[in-house]
């Protein structure tokens, strides 16, 4: 097959135009194609009065060594030669590797080693993913939060309540695998052509059941309610792993933890640090939510295209560069989306983003994000950057009135410096509730300061970012790991043998596929120590 890169689509399009494209950047005759595909499609909507697609396509025909000769010198026409992933470490003879944490990274750690006859065990703290949405339900209705099963604590990790975005900057061909394994799972099979894939909080549901139940049949077990208390070394390393289960403490003999806990499992870092693993602070950042009406992004982005039946909701990705040495960035946007109650501990709020497949709601929403580097904390504790997270947490439920309603107030009141009083054409999406709060009550004034100046900055590159009536709610404080689990080159921790740090809470990736991704990579790691 031959691939014909940044190829120009008109949003009305059918199969015959895509094969007329394709013969005319080819110099053949439509009759001389076999079959023509999308193999990549993404929205170019740089001049919103000529938005497109532009498509990676793939052509298939007789005689494709001398069309590629003739084209040796287009570096747009290339023979495609897709990567396939495959790993040959059979090790049925290896003890039980324990995973802690069935967020992407454990889930694809366990999937490969189950499928290699290694027989996993994976270790949920939480609740299977049905369960576990029935408990979130109920925490968003008004009912207590339940520690152990949330936003942040079940099977699938944080990501199963985002929008199930799978773009990814990653490079790494193990990317395509983790894809093809979602599909496989259930997942729509259009993102394994969409520049920025989405499976969406609904469909993803079902996709890590599907995983789950694979990883089981292949021989894995996946334990839920079996909260990671203890681990244990001898003179060679990792000997056993200790978890709680029913109020009752089990032991397995293992020589292998990959340890994929998430971001949001403090106790845990805690623990690693008691027990003398090597932890680092590292970067990450805070902020709010902010809440548009998707219309209005859709008519800045697309202009007379905003209704066009072949365009999504759309979306954006913005960053700008303050005076005051600070970066104000948008992250996890979230078309048609709904923000969300993303607690985990009792009396702390945090806030998320979250999308269904459709992406049909009124609303859109992103996190408006300022970086945190750890040489403000004044101090070199590792875990500096958790007690910053929770001080605004805390704030932020104090400044809510309790019951974890989020303090939000409007983009023009904001940027006046005045407490919001009323809504405008705008309604939160946030529950259990929300009060009106200056955000000055619980954000620190340098990202107070930057989120002022950056606002109208970010309204020249997208019209209307900056209206008077988009909400802003907080606190968005766990976009990512404060905390990175030293570990080295074969991914084992560079204190503990046998341990290996996985995923975005370890500090090594940041988002669905980049974690997913390193799951393989720390599994991979696990059989060759073997």
């Amino acid at each position: 097959m031959i691939q014909i890169r940044n190829v120009q689509v008109p949003l009305s399009y059918d199969t015959e135009k895509l094969y007329a494209i394709a013969a005319k950047k080819l110099g053949v005759r439509r009759s001389d194609l076999q079959r023509v595909e999308i193999l990549k499609k993404s929205v170019d909507a740089r001049k919103r009065d000529q938005v497109r697609f532009v498509m990676t396509l793939g052509a298939e025909m007789a005689d494709e060594a001398a069309v590629l000769c003739r084209h040796e010198k287009d570096h747009n026409i290339a023979l495609y030669a897709p990567q396939h992933y495959a790993v040959n470490l059979m090790c049925y003879h290896m003890d039980p590797p324990v995973i802690v944490g069935s967020g992407p990274a454990g889930l694809f750690a366990a999937h490969l080693l189950a499928r290699q006859g290694v027989r996993p065990i994976l270790l949920e703290r939480g609740q299977p993913v049905d369960q576990r949405r029935a408990d979130v339900m109920k925490f968003w209705s008004g009912a207590a939060l339940d520690p152990e099963s949330n936003v942040q604590f079940g099977e699938g990790g944080a990501g199963t309540f985002s929008d199930g975005k799978l773009n990814t900057g990653t490079k790494d061909y193990r990317a395509r695998h983790v894809l093809e394994t979602f599909v496989q799972c259930g997942a729509p099979p259009e993102i394994l052509i969409q520049a920025k894939p989405h499976i969406g909080t609904d469909r993803l549901i079902d996709t890590v059941r599907n995983m789950r139940e694979q990883i089981i049949q292949m021989g894995g077990q996946v334990l839920f309610d079996a909260k990671f208390t203890d681990f244990a070394c001898d003179e060679q390393g990792i000997c056993s792993v200790s978890y709680s289960c029913g109020g009752e403490v089990q032991t397995i003999a293992t020589r292998r933890l990959i340890l994929a806990v998430g971001h949001s499992a403090r106790d845990v870092f805690t623990l690693l640090k008691e027990r003398g693993v090597a932890l680092a602070q590292k970067n990450f950042a805070v902020g709010v939510r902010i809440e548009h009406l998707q219309r209005d992004i859709n008519d800045a982005l697309y202009g007379k295209f905003a209704s066009h039946p072949a365009l999504s909701a759309a979306d954006y990705k913005l960053v700008t560069h303050l005076p005051n040495g600070h970066s104000l960035y948008t992250f996890c946007m979230c078309p048609g989306g709904q923000v969300v109650a993303a607690a985990s501990e009792p009396e702390r709020l945090v806030t998320n983003g979250m999308s269904l497949y459709a992406r049909d709601g009124e609303n859109a929403n992103s996190a408006l994000l300022v970086g945190v580097d750890p040489a403000m904390f004044g101090s070199d504790d590792p875990l500096a950057g958790v007690a910053f997270q929770r001080e605004l947490e805390s704030a932020a439920f104090s400044a809510g009135g309790g019951g974890y309603r989020a303090p939000i107030t409007l983009v023009g009141d904001f940027l006046a410096g005045k407490c919001s009083s009323g809504l405008g054409r705008i309604q939160p999406t946030y529950q259990p509730g929300y009060s009106f709060v200056r955000a000055e009550t619980y954000l620190p004034s340098f990202i107070c300061e930057t989120l002022r100046d950056g606002l109208p900055r970010l309204g020249r590159l997208i019209r209307g970012f900056d209206c008077e009536d988009a909400i802003l709610t907080g606190v968005e404080s766990r976009s990512s790991s404060p905390v990175r689990i030293v570990r080295d080159e074969t991914c084992m921790s560079v204190t503990h043998r046998g341990l290996f740090p996985c995923g975005e809470g370890a500090g090594y990736a940041g988002g669905i596929v980049s974690a997913a991704v390193d799951g393989l990579r720390c599994a991979e790691a696990a059989l060759r120590d073997f």
